[in-house]
């Protein structure tokens, strides 16, 4: 098995957790639970790398590997110091592009869940939507998932962005699109 593969050898299923830089507790601990639970999958968390949303969402992911999850944690940072990141990430890709990197971030995922977040958030359900990558926002958490969620960007795709109410909803949302 390696960091691609799952047990059976399938290629690993990469959640996009895309939202604020910064967190107050209680979109941190959104984010955290969403992390968790898409590690317990055994999928493999792709974010910013950064702070906020994307610290606490790669500190619920490692905390479920303590706990015997196999989920990686990605964080593909805006800056060029591998070490700008927050310390959750196994691996760390450090890209020196500003929010040019969230193309990336979409790019290396199979689904996205918007959890807050500002512009840099709406940019990564803009390039998720263009790339025809499903998107959950979880709505309770304010910011562009909260006015995302059940809509449509434009008229390019037939279906909308999911809405969901919990971190277990994205994520189970989430799952079903990749299944």
């Amino acid at each position: 098995m390696s960091a691609r593969t799952d047990r059976s050898g399938a290629r690993r299923r990469a959640v996009a957790v895309c939202g604020a830089g910064e967190a107050d507790s209680a979109l941190a601990g959104m984010a955290h639970e969403v992390g968790r639970l898409i590690a317990d999958a055994g999928c493999t968390l792709v974010c910013g790398g950064m702070h906020g949303v994307m610290a606490a969402a790669c500190a619920g992911a490692q905390e479920a590997r303590q706990s015997g999850a196999s989920g990686l944690v990605v964080g593909i940072l805006p800056v060029a110091d591998l070490d700008g990141g927050n310390p959750y990430c196994d691996v760390t890709i450090a890209t020196g592009m500003g929010y040019a990197r969230n193309a990336i971030v979409v790019l290396s995922a199979d689904v996205v869940i918007l959890v807050g977040g500002g512009s840099g958030t709406l940019s990564e359900a803009a390039y998720a939507w263009q790339l025809g990558k499903p998107v959950v926002a979880l709505a309770t958490s304010g910011g562009w998932a909260e006015r995302l969620a059940g809509a449509a960007l434009d008229d390019k795709r037939d279906d909308r962005i999911m809405e969901a109410s919990t971190p277990a909803e994205a994520v189970a949302a989430a799952l079903r699109c990749i299944a």
